[in-house]
């Protein structure tokens, strides 16, 4: 995955890079959630975009996931966030935007509760090659009252699809922004 910062972590007692800080002016937080199938880029996009060294919980996958998660389309992942991965955005001096995504598989969703608690808006990350994958997340946005926007995720062996297309096949109102983006690039990863 290519982030933003990819310098290790300071070691004991060294404490936070002045980096990392919240600035002392900021007043106001927010916060997004990044949700979205299996494999769609939802770590990758937090890393992209978040100003600081993201906390990610990824792990290798085992065989105890063969059977039970859906590798179609996704054969060579070998590591899967297992809780959420957390990212910030310093939007203005006063307003910071803290990002969270969230796990893609089924069996990882009851942590969404608390992750969607208190959130201003979601991004439902979106590969065409596997549309059905959104469906899940953008009815529990809907069944929540969590406004959204979707977000294609623009990897380079995807069908790419006129926006009326996209927006009939995942029966988007018209009120829903629909944006085309690469998690993997800050300057096209903040869709928010």
């Amino acid at each position: 995955m290519d982030y933003n910062d990819s310098d290790p972590a300071p070691g004991p007692g060294l404490g936070p890079r002045d980096e990392d800080l919240l600035p002392a002016s900021a007043e106001q937080s927010v916060k997004v959630v990044i949700v979205g199938g299996f494999g769609v880029g939802k770590t990758t996009m937090v890393g992209s975009v978040s100003e600081i060294r993201p906390l990610t919980t990824e792990e290798t996958m085992t065989l105890n996931g063969v059977g039970v998660d859906d590798l179609g389309g996704v054969e060579t992942k070998t590591e899967t966030t297992v809780a959420m991965d957390f990212g910030r955005v310093t939007l203005d001096e006063r307003l910071v935007l803290y990002l969270f995504g969230t796990p893609g598989q089924q069996r990882f969703w009851f942590l969404w509760n608390g992750v969607l608690e208190g959130a201003l808006g979601a991004v439902v990350l979106v590969d065409t090659r596997r549309l059905e994958d959104c469906f899940a997340a953008m009815d529990r946005l809907e069944d929540g009252g969590v406004p959204f926007v979707v977000a294609i995720n623009t990897f380079p062996d995807a069908p790419v699809h006129p926006d009326d297309d996209l927006r009939a096949a995942l029966d988007l109102p018209g009120h829903v922004p629909l944006v085309s983006c690469d998690a993997r690039r800050l300057e096209n990863g903040l869709v928010m």
